[in-house]
């Protein structure tokens, strides 16, 4: 059977109802909540904030935004979660910035440049490195006296093998000529909790160490930023001390690849509005964290760039290494 030709007009009429379906799903978006997967436990330093900035999108978006922790493998179970996740904007999350690592070393089979969409970086962190307040060092310089007296005895506790506070520990320790022990955590709220029991000697994390510090349970020997925080200014910077190590893993959103560009429009502007709020900025100052918001766009180039430095990063501190010891 022949089928009719289409005039120009049926044909420009049929293209559009084409369209219609995608169309739709961008004015209605979103249509119902929207699950935020954060790959760290509740009660830590990132879970805090993110949970403050989804409060804060809520209210552009018209949808809850409701955090789902899924924690493991320093940061990547949720990332692959977020990754492997329908690209229709009701699933998004925190991207760890050691996924240009992990990427690199195999540990999670996922393209950075290809497999997500990147819609905001938020905010950077306050490491520091903290120990009880009745350890016997005092300051740094004690701890890293103690480490060389005995190499490999002084135990410290991270968010995970590979994750940034255990490659600036180790890369401080590289600089400093020390070895420690270093016991892994599924994130940075349970190796903060063994710290404050006393089955560890010291933490390198970002600030969950904070209202402990101020509670006067722990002491700050040192925090990794290039220069002193607001709320810790007593503590001096690993630079300041004469170690040449600055670190800094700003937190990040994004989302599967694959988003209708109007979608990825309303959730950019969304986390935009989120990470210039009060409720936000409020949250960032209670743990000295810095706001650092970069679009999506420049967050993926931000992306790259750090991939290309963690190469270099990888051979000099022997990763590959340190992850097949476990």
């Amino acid at each position: 059977m022949r089928h009719p030709r289409l005039t120009r007009r049926q044909f420009g009429l049929s293209s559009l109802a084409a369209a219609v379906p995608s169309l739709g799903l961008a004015s209605t978006y979103p249509d119902r909540p929207i699950t935020f997967i954060c790959p760290w436990p509740a009660g830590g330093t990132a879970d805090t904030l993110m949970r403050a900035l989804c409060t804060a999108a809520a209210k552009p978006l018209g949808q809850p935004v409701v955090v789902e922790n899924k924690a493991g493998a320093s940061g990547m179970l949720g990332l692959k979660a977020l990754a492997s996740a329908r690209p229709d904007g009701h699933t998004i999350g925190q991207v760890p910035i050691s996924l240009t690592r992990f990427a690199q070393l195999g540990t999670v089979q996922l393209d950075p440049m290809k497999d997500l969409t990147y819609l905001a970086r938020v905010s950077g962190q306050t490491f520091g490195i903290a120990v009880r307040a009745d350890s016997p060092y005092k300051t740094l310089k004690e701890l890293v006296a103690a480490a060389k007296a005995a190499p490999g005895k002084i135990t410290y506790a991270s968010a995970g093998i590979g994750g940034a506070t255990h490659v600036g520990m180790e890369e401080f320790a590289h600089t400093a000529g020390v070895q420690f022990n270093h016991i892994p955590y599924k994130g940075g709220a349970p190796a903060l909790q063994d710290l404050l029991g006393g089955q560890v000697d010291a933490l390198a994390d970002s600030s969950s160490w904070a209202p402990h510090v101020k509670a006067g349970k722990l002491r700050l020997l040192g925090t990794w930023g290039a220069r002193r925080t607001v709320d810790f200014p007593d503590a001096p910077t690993l630079k300041e001390l004469g170690w040449d190590v600055v670190v800094d893993a700003p937190n990040g959103i994004g989302a599967p690849r694959g988003l209708e560009p109007a979608v990825e429009k309303r959730l950019r502007e969304a986390f935009k509005a989120a990470a210039n709020s009060a409720e936000f900025l409020a949250a960032c100052d209670k743990i000295d964290a810095p706001p650092m918001y970069l679009d999506g766009p420049d967050y993926a180039a931000y992306i790259a760039a750090t991939y290309k430095r963690d190469t270099q990063l990888i051979e000099r501190l022997k990763l590959r290494e340190l992850l097949a010891k476990g």
